[in-house]
């Protein structure tokens, strides 16, 4: 082959980097493969690329000399460090208008200083979450590309062509905004994600203690509910989970240590909602359940010190089950709520112009939080741009109102049985919470106004008129300035 024939790069030989090689390969574009251990790229044409138009470099010289004009050059490195190495190595032996993209799961805080940067060298970047895991990179992810908006129309035709699909077609792909806008839609997606699995984890644990199932019979109802509302991709590998007997023919599920790990990406989600004042109690709850799991050894001591509770629930199973899926249905719509509110005012302080609608489609097939519910997310911003929350939508109202009362007693029931249920406990607060047109928090603020001289606003004034009181007789004439959290 002559020089300046392939279309794109892709730096990093790991699983996910060689599936989206040979994804990309499969639909009739011609990659360089490159990694910093070169040994691994010969090691991959003579194996899993063999026979395929797939050409390997031993040198970034060597790669930028095989691409054509813009160079197009993807990163599937590990975050942090050994991305702002490979920019810093890249730069020399590209030129201006040439193209870095980071496909890796990069703070989005990173992506926005990174594109600057890039930018000003004279080369454009694009930051992309890929979601799908190692199945998704090879047979269509779903990819939520952001970063310099110059950029897309170049790897448009490429994205588009190996991300999943939807019934109609409809690539799992599309721009989503500026700077670190890619990487923080991703960002949520996972701390949504982080959300979901707590909540089937809840069912399960519910099923298993307060209903006595067995993993057979769970495998069954997750199956059931996958052909409903609830279908989707965590629902299926769940049945698929407690259908999984170990080589003795007990259950695999009950031989695993109940230790749950976690990357980050989820404690990243609940530290931006933090610094955005935006309650995604959900994702945060999911996260520090991963963090409770993690304390084995004092969960074992607690168990013999505290005198266990009958966790069984009374009357009919069949009833109970139904119970339970109710409940997790309406704490889902409220984890993507959360998630909603949260992209809301991260596009207000980042100056995005997220496509809401846009992004639910983006989740609606390849990702690890795929399902039929977010077509229902899809319709609602389509209707409405502008909708402010998601429980506002008909179709959501209409959905919570139908599940509320199995959701109050599955909670209140798992309550007097002992049986921790987090995620969906937080996510009916939340929504009581927000249904509610006055809460104690008058209180609060005459708190903080006594110990702070933090002021309030009154009912009976307008907005944006604070004032204090000298609630003790003998603080002084000065209030602290005002300030939100």
């Amino acid at each position: 082959m002559s020089e300046q024939q392939a279309d794109i790069a892709l730096i990093g030989l790991a699983v996910m980097g060689q599936n989206l090689i040979l994804n990309m390969n499969d639909h009739g574009f011609t990659v360089v493969a490159f990694n910093r251990t070169v040994s691994k790229v010969d090691d991959f044409l003579a194996n899993e690329a063999k026979g395929t138009k797939i050409l390997g470099a031993h040198s970034l010289q060597e790669m930028a000399g095989l691409l054509k004009r813009p160079r197009r050059v993807m990163l599937m490195v590990k975050a942090g460090k050994a991305v702002d190495e490979f920019i810093e190595q890249l730069i020399p032996v590209l030129e201006p208008g040439d193209i870095i993209i980071d496909g890796g799961n990069s703070l989005f805080e990173d992506t926005i200083r990174r594109t600057q940067y890039v930018e000003s060298k004279g080369l454009l970047y694009i930051g992309t979450g890929v979601s799908g895991g190692e199945e998704g990179a090879r047979r269509g992810p779903s990819i939520m590309p952001g970063g310099s908006p110059a950029a897309w129309p170049h790897v448009k035709p490429i994205f588009q062509a190996i991300s999943a699909k939807v019934a109609d077609g409809s690539p799992c792909c599309d721009w989503v905004g500026e700077g670190g806008a890619g990487h923080y839609v991703k960002m949520v997606h996972n701390g949504i994600e982080y959300g979901d699995m707590q909540l089937i984890c809840e069912a399960y644990h519910l099923m298993k203690d307060g209903l006595g199932m067995t993993a057979g019979e769970m495998h069954e109802v997750f199956k059931q509910w996958n052909e409903g509302e609830l279908g989707s991709y965590l629902i299926e590998i769940t049945r698929d989970i407690l259908g999984r007997n170990d080589d003795d023919g007990a259950p695999l599920v009950d031989k695993i240590l109940d230790t749950a790990g976690q990357k980050g990406t989820g404690k990243w989600t609940v530290k931006s909602s933090a610094d955005l004042g935006v309650p995604t109690s959900l994702i945060t709850e999911a996260v520090f359940a991963r963090c409770v799991s993690a304390m084995k050894n004092e969960r074992v001591l607690a168990a013999k010190a505290f005198k266990p509770i009958n966790a069984k629930f009374p009357g009919d199973r069949a009833q109970w089950i139904e119970d339970i899926r109710k409940a997790l249905y309406a704490s889902k719509m409220v984890s993507y709520a959360q998630g909603y509110m949260l992209m809301r005012e991260a596009a207000k302080e980042h100056k995005w112009n997220l496509n809401n609608g846009g992004i639910a489609l983006m989740w609606r097939g390849g990702c690890i939080i795929r399902s039929v519910f977010l077509g229902e997310i899809k319709r609602a911003f389509d209707k409405n741009p502008n909708l402010t929350n998601l429980l506002l939508d008909p179709f959501f109202k209409k959905a919570i109102k139908g599940c509320a009362r199995s959701w109050r007693k599955v909670i209140a029931t798992a309550v007097k049985k002992g049986i921790p249920v987090p995620a969906f406990s937080t996510a009916l607060a939340f929504f009581d919470g927000f249904r509610a047109e006055r809460l104690p928090a008058n209180l609060l603020q005459a708190q903080r106004d006594y110990f702070g001289a933090h002021t309030y606003e009154r009912v009976d004034k307008p907005r944006g008129e604070f004032f204090h009181t000298n609630w003790t007789g003998t603080g002084g004439r000065v209030a602290s300035s005002t300030y939100t959290v």
